[in-house]
């Protein structure tokens, strides 16, 4: 495999691997895993099965979110996937809560995750693996090997391995590696929320568009922050969602910055960048908090680096009905 310079987002391989060790597990055993975890998240647990894929969010009793994850089952363990900036904060509350239910609550040790993609990717899996998840039936299990499918502009696939010398595509194959951040490019092209440490505790969850990626059930009962996500839904209270905005910056981003917009001459705090992409040549796609009613034509740029003009970029999903 080679390892190549960050791309751009139109010019990636047509099969690559990507090593997702930015990622943790967070797992839940025990006879009443479903029913604790089902009023700790905003996702409906007890909807789960072995064959699905659930989008969710961790909030604290403010409705404030502490991770986001997408949620599976393997062998009667849920587990949580997500980012391991928001790992520590997310942890911490499920174990503090955990102790007054019978679950067992741990980061999984001992595997592998690595994402892949491409144009070709489907053949490639093919040839390893005897059955691929898609859009019906999200995740499949073959021993001790989880594959998950994820919809957007491109398919995905993440492989979970309990062995983590068992993936022989990494080796038979001809793929491209490419480092994490070329992860994080297609989260945000997708619309997926992808947590660094200075956002945790900051936003609400349809200030995510968690509801967009029918990540919210509003019908499940009680958990950890729901009134303040219900308020949010029925009062049309939230006034903020998640965007993806492009540009190109010869300079490089080295922290988390704010996004401005102008006004006449003038120019205002718009939101605040998330987690963002840049490619060898400059390109830039950033994942934004913006007002949710911000006009598409409205000039963007991001603070101290003023060369650095915005466009959004449209979603693979509508958040225009989603408030």
């Amino acid at each position: 495999m080679l390892v190549e310079q960050l791309p751009k987002h139109d010019n990636l391989a047509d099969a690559f691997a990507i090593s997702l060790t930015h990622f943790d597990i967070i797992t839940l055993t025990g006879e009443e895993n479903v029913k604790y975890l089902q009023g700790q998240v905003t996702c409906d647990v007890a909807s789960l099965t072995d064959k699905h894929l659930l989008n969710g969010a961790h909030c604290n009793a403010k409705g404030k979110v502490h991770s986001t994850f997408r949620l599976f089952e393997k062998n009667d363990a849920l587990c949580l996937l997500q980012s391991s900036a928001a790992t520590d904060a997310s942890f911490a509350e499920l174990k503090k809560f955990g102790v007054f239910s019978k679950v067992d609550i741990e980061l999984a040790k001992n595997y592998t995750l690595h994402g892949f993609g491409g144009n070709a990717i489907e053949q490639v899996l093919s040839r390893h693996f005897s059955r691929l998840p898609d859009a019906l039936t999200p995740v499949v299990h073959d021993d001790n090997i989880s594959i998950l499918y994820l919809p957007g502009h491109s398919s995905r696939y993440i492989v979970f391995s309990t062995e983590p010398d068992d993936l022989s595509i990494l080796s038979d194959e001809a793929l491209t590696l490419y480092p994490a951040d070329v992860w994080n490019l297609l989260e945000i092209l997708d619309g997926i929320p992808t947590l660094q440490a200075s956002s945790i505790g900051e936003y609400v969850p349809q200030m995510l568009n968690v509801q967009a990626i029918n990540g919210i059930s509003f019908t499940k009962g009680c958990y950890l922050g729901q009134e303040t996500v219900a308020r949010m839904q029925y009062l049309g209270k939230n006034k903020r969602a998640l965007f993806c905005l492009k540009g190109h910056s010869a300079e490089p981003l080295s922290s988390i910055c704010a996004v401005e917009k102008q006004l006449g001459e003038n120019w205002r705090k718009a939101g605040d960048i998330i987690c963002h992409y840049q490619s060898a040549s400059g390109d830039l796609y950033v994942q934004a908090v913006l007002a949710n009613d911000i006009d598409s034509t409205t000039a963007l740029r991001i603070k101290e680096h003023e060369s650095a003009s915005l466009s959004i970029v449209g979603l693979p999903y509508s958040i225009s009905t989603q408030e």
